[in-house]
């Protein structure tokens, strides 16, 4: 299987120092500037994006929204009767 096809294109503009300290950090670990620059954004571009996806609870809220799905279930007034209704969007 071959690698996919890499045609998109990003352009960055760096300081000499950045520059170097990249290119440093891809020669340590045996990569291309390009590969290792990549590598580095969508690894950090997924941990971006993975935050921002997270529902984030406090204990004393998760522990009350625990016991709210703990609870027996009640009847919801007219549920059974709609139910029993043919369905409003038939193909």
């Amino acid at each position: 299987m071959s690698a996919p096809l890499k045609d998109a294109r990003i352009e960055l503009r760096a300081t000499v120092a950045q520059k170097e300290s990249i290119e440093t950090a891809a020669a340590i670990e045996g990569r291309s500037l390009s590969d290792f620059s990549l590598a580095t954004l969508t690894e950090r571009a997924e941990l971006v994006i993975a935050r921002e996806r997270e529902v984030r609870v406090n204990a004393r809220d998760l522990a009350a929204f625990v016991e709210i799905l703990e609870r027996p279930a009640q009847p919801i007034e007219g549920l059974r009767e709609l139910l029993t209704r043919s369905p409003v969007f038939v193909d």
